[in-house]
């Protein structure tokens, strides 16, 4: 059972790709026609039942508009009926007998008569007699002196308001004359009839003081528009108005509420609905029965085509068009037929043009590789893969920032802000110098160059400048000390040379004095620079050579005494050498050590205190001799300690005269390296920096 249920499900389960064409054109039939007429239908009903609320508000909006006007009527009939009770001579002369029961009594036939709810006489501001319903007088009298001969109040303890009028009788007005008439249920039955629709007069006290229901928003917002408020009442399925009587002193009397059922407006246009719903059903059904059969008439020779496409996308290109059909599938045939000649002689072109395309990518030298639009890359050359020590075959299909692995800038990947196939892609070429991680740990510094996408794929030419780079970091590197350590001393001595121009006659000797040794000072700091800078070139290009014979270390250190003996005097420095006696010789060149101890004093002397000691001695151990240069300098820190031995380095703390080229102590140690010695930097137990030097002795055949 559950077999045969499972069996129907997929029987009636839709696939698209299984529907035929006339099928399709059947469905767009239907539904057109549907939409159509659907939404027509749809259109033409919400239309009808706006046009239904609008015609139903408008009624009970009219039906308290005519109600408030049945109002003002009737006030202006209680300012003719006033006038003509006050006109009755009678009513003069029961008043002028001064007969208040006979008073009441015409009264009372007269508001009879009349159909008024009370009427009363007043003498002077006595009440003389009454007729009707019991009011409290005073009120009336006040509302009349406020609104003048028609008024409109709300009496107290009285459960309507009314509307009436006064007027004066008597020669020279001895008093006045009121009547009055209930806006009561009775007057809205009548104002009911009048209009055709349920009228509710509401005394606007109550109104204030009844709990909030269902009609109490529509009279706030009549009472608040001043005019009238209408509005449809889903709870109570009835439309609703709301009209407010307001005295002519403004104050608020009473709401004239005006009810409609609203079935009876739903009704007809339900009726409406149900027709355009039928209407639409029967042309939807005409509209199959004509979509199937202009689907089978259309679908047959396009049917044909299609097989015949099946095969040639199959590779079948000796399958001929059929030719037939409507005069658009006749063009589409022989269309077809074309396409299908020039895809033989471009398969062919395409095979060779690949062939040779590859052959020119393993040739070239540059690594090349081409990603789609999601940067996958599609291809890789040998070159590139041997840049990037990745297989080929394993790197097609990922994305290419995981087979580069540029390294990150600023703790991101260059990939998710500065690629340069998504900056090609706007411009329409792009180049970036990035470095690569390679698998064997080495970083690559690389040049890729991208060009636009073309036919999905986008080609980059990646290119290896590491080595290039290096270079172009060393000579960066040199010339900015060059230029940097060259100017400081050249700037010193211009300075010297305008004061000494400046006051050539006027500068006592002294100050001229002191100028010319600065001046020396500046040549001898030159002079020490060019020496360093062509020793390095020399030990660089391999041209420096060692002579290897017996040398005196007390010779090598009073040459140095000469030669920069200058440069301790201007900073009030003092040398002590101390050597033992029978001292053994070195195997060595003695203008190499001498520049090697020339540097060593130099560096001492700069970084000294002026007028402290430098001290150099010498001992023998382990058939070598170990000779140092002490001074009073801040040291070298321990992380430095042997940075400051290579080319162009220097230490971590702040030099206390314009920096060297960080060539001295380089070349100190690589004329001891040569010597076979090693040099070595420390602090003392008495708090100095020493710089100990090892150097083979002389060996004695």
């Amino acid at each position: 059972m559950l077999e045969r249920a499972r069996q129907l499900t997929e029987r009636l389960k839709f696939d698209p790709a299984k529907t035929s064409l006339g099928w399709w054109l059947a469905a767009i039939n239907v539904a057109i026609v549907i939409l159509v007429v659907g939404g027509i239908s749809f259109s033409a009903i919400g239309m009808l039942r706006d046009l239904a609320d609008q015609q139903g508000k408008a009624r009970v909006q009219l039906g308290g508009a005519m109600a408030r006007e049945d109002l003002r009527r009737m006030g202006e009939d209680a300012v003719t009926a006033v006038h003509v009770l006050a006109d009755r001579p009678t009513l003069q002369r029961l008043v002028a007998e001064e007969n208040p029961e006979a008073v009441a009594l015409f009264l009372r036939r007269f508001c009879q008569a009349e159909a008024i709810s009370a009427c009363a006489v007043f003498q002077g501001t006595a009440l003389l007699a009454q007729a009707g319903a019991t009011l409290p007088w005073n009120e009336i009298v006040t509302a009349s002196a406020e609104q003048g001969e028609s008024f409109l109040a709300i009496p107290t303890g009285s459960a309507a308001a009314v509307v009436g009028a006064g007027a004066s009788y008597g020669e020279g007005n001895v008093g006045r004359v009121y009547i009055v008439r209930d806006l009561d249920a009775q007057l809205a039955r009548t104002l009911s009839q009048h209009v055709g629709l349920s009228i509710r007069l509401l005394n606007y006290r109550s109104f204030a003081a009844a709990p909030v229901d269902d009609f109490t928003a529509l009279h706030s917002s009549g009472l608040a528009d001043g005019h009238s408020a209408v509005q449809r009442i889903t709870a109570l399925d009835l439309y609703a108005s709301s009209v407010p009587v307001f005295a002519s002193t403004g104050e608020a009397i009473a709401l004239i509420e005006t009810r409609l059922p609203a079935a009876a407006i739903d009704q007809a246009a339900g009726q409406l609905a149900r027709r355009l719903q039928v209407t639409a059903l029967v042309l939807a059904v005409l509209a199959v029965l004509a979509g199937i059969v202009l689907g089978q008439l259309v679908a047959a020779p396009v049917r044909a085509l299609t097989e015949a496409a099946v095969r040639l996308g199959q590779g079948d290109f000796s399958t001929s068009i059929p030719p037939g059909g409507a005069a658009e599938v006749g063009t589409l045939a022989r269309t077809m037929e074309d396409m299908r000649g020039n895809l033989v002689d471009l398969t062919g072109t395409l095979r060779r043009r690949e062939a040779e395309a590859r052959a020119v990518l393993s040739g070239i030298v540059e690594g090349v590789y081409a990603v789609d639009k999601n940067r996958t890359i599609r291809y890789l050359n040998p070159q590139a893969a041997r840049l990037l020590n990745v297989d080929m075959d394993a790197a097609v299909g990922r994305f290419c920032g995981d087979v580069l692995k540029p390294c990150d800038v600023n703790g991101r990947r260059p990939c998710d802000y500065d690629c340069p196939i998504l900056k090609a892609r706007a411009a329409g070429s792009a180049q970036a110098v990035e470095r690569l991680q390679t698998t064997s740990g080495a970083a690559r510094t690389t040049v890729i160059a991208s060009s636009t996408m073309v036919d999905g794929l986008q080609v980059q030419v990646i290119r290896d400048e590491t080595e290039l780079e290096a270079v172009r970091r060393a000579r960066d590197t040199v010339l900015a000390n060059i230029s940097h350590e060259f100017r400081t001393p050249l700037a010193a001595q211009l300075a010297s040379i305008e004061l000494l121009r400046d006051g050539l006659t006027t500068l006592p000797p002294e100050k001229r004095a002191e100028l010319v040794l600065s001046l020396e000072r500046g040549t001898l700091r030159l002079t020490q620079l060019i020496d360093n800078l062509l020793e390095s070139t020399r030990i660089e290009s391999g041209q420096l050579s060692i002579r290897h014979q017996s040398v005196a270390l007390e010779e090598i250190l009073e040459d140095v005494q000469a030669l920069v003996g200058s440069l301790l005097v201007l900073r009030g420095q003092k040398l002590e050498v101390s050597l033992p006696e029978e001292l053994p010789h070195l195997d060595g060149d003695a203008t190499r050590l001498t520049q090697v101890f020339v540097n060593l004093l130099a560096n001492a002397s700069k970084y000294a205190p002026e007028g402290s000691v430098i001290r150099i001695g010498a001992r023998v151990a382990d058939g070598r001799v170990l000779a140092w240069v002490d001074d009073e300098g801040p040291g070298v820190p321990t992380e430095s300690s042997t940075a400051i031995f290579e080319r162009f380095g220097r230490g971590s703390g702040e030099e206390p005269e314009a920096g060297g080229l960080g060539l001295g102590l380089w070349i100190v140690k690589s004329i001891i390296d040569r010597h076979g010695g090693t040099i070595a930097a420390c602090r003392t137990s008495d708090n100095r920096t020493r710089f100990t030097i090892s150097l083979p002795q002389e060996v004695l055949e």
